[in-house]
């Protein structure tokens, strides 16, 4: 059985662009700056606060304990991004009731708005990135980038 190493020149070669999780990050990095861009040109937001309002506009209230998981943001990046929204009226923090140490945090009406006004240009710009990429391929990648997430967390956890 070959390894993904030896399937893979240039990492064998110890070349850092051949080199699965250096290629994801800057990928990830790329497609980040490019909503990034879009996202601060119009509502002023950067990405850590709109990944935030993202969630909180699909699942609803949640704890900063809630949106670290939800985001795989660290957690220090949450508490900055959450007081930013909040000192901008977008999330408002209520007691929560569960657990009398937390609070929830839930998208304000402006919030909401702007969320809803996001959606529109984020998928935009996922149609954008997928251009020139048939239905089969943009399944392909999205099974495969799902596979290679649930592989990380596997080995995560084991």
């Amino acid at each position: 059985m070959t390894s993904a190493t030896n399937d893979n020149p240039a990492a064998s070669a110890g070349q850092l662009a051949g080199f699965l999780p250096y290629q994801l990050s800057v990928a990830s990095n790329a497609v980040s700056e490019l909503i990034s861009e879009r996202y601060r040109k119009r509502f002023a937001l950067k990405i850590p606060e709109w990944r935030v309002m993202a969630v909180l506009g699909d699942a609803g209230a949640a704890t900063q304990r809630d949106l670290t998981e939800a985001t795989l943001m660290d957690k220090v990046a949450v508490n900055r991004a959450c007081k930013v929204l909040e000192e901008r009226g977008l999330v408002a923090r209520a007691p929560n009731a569960r657990d009398g140490r937390s609070h929830l945090l839930e998208l304000t009406g402006e919030g909401r708005a702007i969320h809803q006004e996001v959606m529109p240009l984020a998928l935009q710009t996922e149609r954008d990135l997928f251009e020139g990429f048939d239905a089969a391929e943009r399944a392909q990648f999205r099974a495969l980038l799902e596979r290679m997430r649930a592989r990380a967390a596997d080995l995560t956890e084991g």
